[in-house]
């Protein structure tokens, strides 16, 4: 059976270009504007790809658009979530109405967080306008490569909201120049890919268009595919637990993991690999249940 078989869906197109590795392409025309059951949709496709035990290494995200990664929320979603007929219809008690509303918000966040709790990288690829729901999905993935001409903008406050999917928690962790992330955050300003990596939103600027962009993070991919899962696994596991603990809670964390994991035959394979100018053979990190 192929990677990527049975995965693809309505406004998800997903292949497997490498060993071991996922293209997950966002396709809802024009846009890629997200309702509700597109947003539940990519989330549930990481789950799955972990649930089943598929033998992904790395996965890569961008847009089948040719102009844009995502102009955000489909508009006519963020209408019916103001008026209340996403959950339900309001109530004429504003208690209540909040009420109902947080668990509809909590599992739009984990929807759009999934990247981050799969065991693999997820390397994001984008290009033309990453607009307030975009800004939210691209920081959810591990490394961000961009087009010189993406742009971006955390839009919800034009809007008259916070960004609330995932934005504000993770930019402060992500980007290492505070003012420049709360004037993007406060204004709504439309910022470059010059801007977001000197910000440390993005890792890499990639010149030229869409191909490009998507064959750099293809490539990256790739080359994470072929080493340790279980090690690129601790490792993605422990940097995670380091953005949100201490140094001493993170090295004792870091123990406790490598105590286990020192015990992997990825360890003897390796230096097997690397004394015979080979390459290393290593066995799913997950036993498949397909």
């Amino acid at each position: 059976m192929s990677l990527a078989e049975g995965l693809s869906s309505k406004w998800l197109s997903v292949s497997a270009p490498s060993p071991h590795v996922l293209h997950i392409r966002l396709n809802r025309k024009p846009v890629n504007a997200f309702c509700v059951e597109f947003w539940r949709a990519y989330g549930a496709l990481f789950d799955r790809i972990v649930d089943e035990g598929r033998d992904v290494r790395a996965a890569v995200v961008s847009s089948a658009m040719p102009k844009i990664f995502t102009a955000g929320i489909d508009l006519s979603d963020a209408v019916k979530l103001n008026t209340g007929e996403l959950i339900g219809g309001l109530s004429i008690d504003p208690a209540r109405n909040a009420l109902d509303s947080l668990p509809f918000i909590k599992s739009f966040q984990r929807a759009i967080g999934a990247p981050e709790r799969c065991p693999f990288p997820v390397i994001v690829a984008v290009h033309g306008p990453v607009l307030g729901l975009g800004v939210d999905i691209i920081c959810a993935c591990d490394i961000r490569y961009a087009t010189e001409t993406a742009e971006f903008s955390i839009k919800e406050v034009d809007v008259g909201l916070a960004a609330d999917i995932g934005t504000l928690a993770y930019l402060p962790k992500i980007a290492g120049n505070q003012s420049l992330v709360r004037e993007f955050a406060y204004t709504g300003a439309t910022f470059s890919a010059v801007d977001a990596e000197r910000a440390g939103i993005i890792s890499r600027v990639v010149p030229g268009g869409a191909a490009e962009v998507v064959a750099a993070a293809l490539g990256l991919a790739a080359e994470i595919a072929r080493k340790s899962p279980v090690a690129v696994a601790g490792t993605k596991r422990i940097l995670t637990h380091a953005r949100d603990h201490g140094v001493q809670e993170n090295l004792d964390y870091t123990a406790l993991w490598n105590a286990a994991a020192l015990q992997t035959e990825d360890i003897s394979e390796s230096l097997r690999a690397a004394k015979a100018k080979s390459v290393a053979k290593y066995h799913p990190l997950h036993k498949s249940k397909l």
